[in-house]
């Protein structure tokens, strides 16, 4: 479905992007894909506006997403906080993209929110919080990457899609569609990909660059995840895979290694919840994938201080790696029957 973006809204940032502004970009922690795609893709675009755009990121990135033009101009908070402080103090306009809720910022948050910049959200997350002047919240689209497309879109500037801004906006949709293989694909996003295909990007190398870059250490760390840590819970359709930082470092880990590594549980016959969960500093996060009906964004919220889409969430817990498994096991019962009424 096409965005319909408010035309009373649209038209106040139309009006205020008419005019050179110093702009702030940013996204969510440990920013995917989608997120990064978009942030730089829009960059691309306001530049082209005559506008002083810098993307502000509230942690590092994968390196299999470096390939993006200017990429490596992306502030990293945690790494230059001064810097990414001096941006915000000077943005008079900060996007806000592919999150709905300033935690989503982590340690950033507080700069997020006492900026004095007019703030405008572009996002595909349920329940956005209001925290900015202007809000363009679509959960129904696939990717923030497709609202970028149709923003731009909306704002009369088609012309300015150049092969920049599509190989990124692409990305987006690959990474957020899981190769448009999931629900929320549309017609609008095959129609936003065929007119990003149509700039002339080499759409095989993009794939390339996020698939098929993975490190020797990654791969193993894969086949490690798969053997020994995969635990299969057949009668609740369930499985989840358990990793401790001993085990990431173990295998050299580094950021973006464990994008994608739930599919694997869910892609086993029969299952219809996976997650993953990972041990960081103080912290175990997670990552919850589900099929068909059975919604893990209820459940990482109701239980797991997260949220996120239906089928695709993510939660966190302040107990032991052992402990928050222990948790999840225990919750499947309650769970049974939702899991079950899909066969």
């Amino acid at each position: 479905m096409i965005p319909q973006f408010n035309s009373d809204d649209l038209q106040s940032v139309k009006e205020l992007l008419n005019e050179s502004r110093k702009i702030v970009i940013t996204t969510h922690h440990k920013p995917d894909g989608d997120a990064l795609g978009s942030s730089l893709a829009l960059k691309h675009y306001l530049i082209q506006r005559g506008h002083q755009v810098t993307v502000v990121s509230p942690s590092e990135f994968p390196d299999f997403l470096n390939w993006m033009k200017d990429s490596d101009q992306v502030i990293d908070y945690i790494k230059s906080t001064r810097a990414a402080n001096e941006a915000f103090a000077t943005a008079e306009i900060v996007f806000c993209l592919d999150f709905n809720d300033p935690r989503r910022v982590e340690r950033m948050m507080n700069l997020l929110n006492n900026s004095q910049a007019i703030k405008i959200l572009i996002d595909h997350h349920l329940d956005p919080l209001s925290f900015c002047n202007y809000s363009f919240s679509f959960p129904r689209s696939c990717a923030t990457a497709e609202i970028i497309y149709y923003f731009i879109e909306a704002l009369g500037d088609h012309a300015l899609i150049n092969q920049d801004v599509a190989s990124c906006l692409y990305a987006g949709l690959v990474t957020d569609t899981g190769s448009f293989r999931f629900d929320s694909v549309s017609p609008a996003t095959h129609q936003a990909a065929a007119a990003l295909l149509a700039t002339g990007i080499k759409h095989n190398k993009i794939h390339d660059y996020i698939y098929d870059s993975y490190s020797e250490s990654r791969l193993r760390f894969l086949g490690f995840c798969l053997k020994d840590k995969l635990v299969v819970l057949p009668e609740y359709h369930a499985a989840h895979i358990a990793v401790s930082k001993v085990d990431m470092d173990a295998y050299k880990h580094q950021p973006g290694d464990l994008e994608g590594i739930v599919n694997f549980a869910l892609s086993i016959k029969g299952i219809r919840m996976a997650v993953l969960f990972s041990e960081r500093d103080n912290v175990v996060k997670m990552s919850f994938r589900s099929k068909e009906d059975f919604s893990v964004k209820e459940l990482a919220e109701r239980h797991f201080e997260g949220g996120g889409h239906k089928n695709a969430a993510g939660g966190r817990s302040s107990l032991s790696l052992a402990e928050t498994v222990k948790k999840f096991e225990e919750l499947l019962p309650m769970y049974a029957d939702k899991l079950n009424s899909a066969e």
